[in-house]
């Protein structure tokens, strides 16, 4: 009992294991599949603010190539393709800058009517005396009020100055870091350098001296943000990052967010997303607790089991012999008056046969109490392989034993009591000194429904009794007609 009790409280820790172990798989499987969706938003939203911002740098290339066609361009051209380029993509201001020698600088201030100026502490001023100005030249911008920096020489500021530097010697379209906009608000510049028409531009020396001035582009930072989120679901949160700076969205790391790379021009950016959702836990918790809920049920039914097997096992110990097994006197008596009340109800007889070893004492005596123990185990064995599985059999104490055979005549009592007596003298090896024999009385129940079951002991012993004084090793079936006859005799 003990070993299955064990085992079943083993069975209750690993159902309860086991449920906790996968609730762990089945959130560690919800994680990767969160990640992995993760990654995806931030793939896509990358590609979606590529996508965006790769069209209108394309746009810009094209704008080269016409401005270099255009041997001289007008306001008009300008404003037409400008507009164009504001409208289609996601530009919020274009602008034209040529490349203006400090010999053409007053002609260009007379036909544009304006000086070249240059930042300073102040607001503008006029611009030093330098071998080439980059003034810009005509804007376009999403707002009028925008249209601002008309005649600024971006070669005067060392920012803009190394941006149309490297756009000039690429040959590329080159973008800016997170700026200050000259149309207003914060954003990206992308230059793209226009050449003289015809001109050799293979080498970095043939493009300096090509260059006739930069179509450029500005993109505002928030309406790259939107673009991005347009491909993702409204609740995600989204950071662009330049190296370790946050450029747009919330400032800080996103624990457990995903990145993607952007990439504008010629500068890669950081796109980091992160869905405050995360996995869902829904399921988890109800495996952990589905599967602890049937642990604890199945560990109180282990409890409730052997608390049972517990009681039966004192109760069985509390009524059977401890050293042959069969029922000792306690569950006897009980036996005995079950089968005589069936016997009365089913108007049936049965017996009662009640053996006693001869001269056990002797055996205990000459050859121990372990010898005498064997002797008893073994004359319960004959007991169990003589008796019907109806029949029930009991130690009384010592060498006396007891057998309730049910639904049983007297002859056939007496026949069964002899079958015994004769296997137990049988059961030696031959030697005298093992030879063992036994005294049987047998006393029926069931012909007189008034008859007590301590009178049919009474009777059954006073047989076993009777078997001895007639010289052992016998049966004798008692007989209540002699009894009552011989009673009346005397009277």
């Amino acid at each position: 009992m003990r070993r299955r009790f064990w085992l079943g409280i083993a069975a209750v820790l690993s159902v309860a294991l086991g449920s906790i172990l996968v609730a762990v798989l089945v959130y560690a499987d919800d994680r990767d599949d969160f990640s992995q969706r993760q990654d995806d938003e931030a793939s896509r939203a990358a590609h979606q603010m590529e996508a965006v911002a790769g069209l209108s740098v394309d746009q810009l290339t094209s704008a080269a190539a016409f401005f270099r066609a255009e041997d001289d361009l007008s306001r008009h051209e300008f404003e037409v393709y400008g507009r164009s380029l504001v409208r289609q993509g996601a530009l919020a201001g274009a602008v034209y800058i040529p490349r203006v020698s400090i010999g053409k600088r007053a002609r260009y201030e007379r036909s544009h009517g304006t000086e070249i100026l240059e930042r300073s502490g102040l607001g503008f001023r006029r611009a030093k005396p330098r071998p080439a100005y980059f003034p810009i030249t005509y804007v376009v911008a999403e707002r009028e009020e925008q249209r601002r920096g008309l005649g600024y020489d971006l070669g005067q500021d060392r920012e803009r100055a190394l941006l149309i530097g490297r756009a000039r010697d690429s040959g590329t379209a080159v973008s800016s870091g997170v700026i200050p906009l000259l149309i207003g608000g914060r954003g990206i510049n992308v230059f793209r350098s226009v050449y003289r028409d015809g001109a050799a531009v293979k080498t970095v020396a043939e493009r300096r001296r090509a260059l006739v001035g930069f179509a450029a582009g500005s993109f505002r930072i928030e309406d790259l943000g939107a673009a991005a989120a347009e491909a993702v679901s409204p609740e995600v949160q989204l950071q662009l990052k330049a190296g370790e700076a946050t450029v747009f969205g919330a400032p800080g790391e996103l624990d457990g967010a995903a990145s993607a790379p952007l990439r504008i021009a010629d500068r890669t950016w950081t796109l980091t997303v992160k869905d405050p959702s995360g996995p869902g836990l829904t399921m988890p918790l109800i495996l952990a607790v589905l599967g602890i809920s049937l642990a604890a049920l199945l560990g109180s039914l282990i409890l409730a089991w052997s608390r049972s097997e517990r009681m039966q096992e004192l109760e069985r110990q509390a009524s059977q012999d401890a050293l042959t097994g069969l029922d000792n006197r306690r569950r006897f008596e009980r036996d005995l008056a079950k089968a005589m009340a069936r016997s009365r109800r089913d108007s049936s007889t049965g017996a009662l046969m009640i053996l006693d070893i001869d001269d056990f004492k002797r055996v205990n005596d000459s050859r121990g109490h372990p010898a005498g123990d064997r002797l008893i185990k073994e004359v319960a064995a004959v007991l169990r392989r003589r008796a019907r599985q109806s029949d029930t059999l009991a130690r009384l104490g010592g060498d006396e034993f007891a057998v309730i055979l049910p639904r049983c005549s007297r002859e056939e009592a007496r026949l069964a009591a002899e079958a015994i007596a004769r296997e137990v003298r049988e059961r030696g090896s031959g030697d005298e000194s093992d030879a063992v024999t036994v005294s049987v009385g047998v006393a029926m129940f069931g012909d007189d429904p008034r008859t007590s079951a301590a009178t049919v002991f009474s009777e059954a012993d006073t047989a076993m009794y009777a078997a001895k004084d007639e010289g052992r090793d016998g049966v004798q079936v008692f007989d209540s007609t002699a009894v009552r006859q011989g009673s009346s005799e005397q009277r």
